[in-house]
């Protein structure tokens, strides 16, 4: 894997990080199922509005699964995990954990002020604390595909981060 140059203090990274977490297998398997429902339900009807209706039920749902999909990006100094989003500059350190290891951070025992943008089908998470006194989030859990490269990505950003305090929109 080719490295990037780390930008200086103040300089957005020159390529973002973007990733949206889309549904796995299951997932994609209902908006299928559903498709081939409506095609079955209006077969008796006729079977080319069938099809034309299991089609486009087929394409609505994917697009439908798409937008509403989590997007976790790291950009201008800043992660946005779902609508939440830090500057990195407030973010201590991170480590990469499996689906075991954030299922666990979030479970019994677990801080309830900790912020989550939790998919359970991904393989792996990140969790990085928060170290603004004044946020009272102590951490971020941000699942992703790629764990390693969302951490690299933070700390390239680290250097561009502006003070203030993360923003969640509910």
């Amino acid at each position: 894997m080719p490295t990037e140059p780390v930008p200086t203090a103040g300089a957005p990274l020159p390529v973002p990080y973007v990733e949206r977490l889309l549904p796995g297998p299951l997932g994609w398997s209902f908006v299928l199922g559903f498709a081939l429902f409506v095609l079955v339900a209006l077969v008796p009807v006729d079977v080319v509005v069938a099809a034309v209706v299991a089609v486009v039920t087929l394409v609505v749902g994917v697009a439908a699964v798409a937008v509403t999909s989590a997007v976790v990006t790291v950009d201008g100094g800043v992660l946005r995990a779902g609508r939440a989003r830090i500057p990195v500059g407030l973010l201590g350190t991170g480590r990469a954990l499996d689906r075991e290891e954030a299922r666990a951070a979030l479970g019994p025992g677990s801080d309830a002020r900790l912020y989550a943008c939790y998919r359970s089908w991904l393989p792996g998470a990140v969790l990085v604390t928060v170290t603004d006194p004044e946020d009272p989030t102590p951490a971020w859990l941000v699942s992703s595909r790629s764990p390693a490269r969302l951490l690299a990505a933070l700390e390239a950003a680290r250097g561009s981060a502006q003070a203030a305090h993360s923003e969640q929109i509910g």
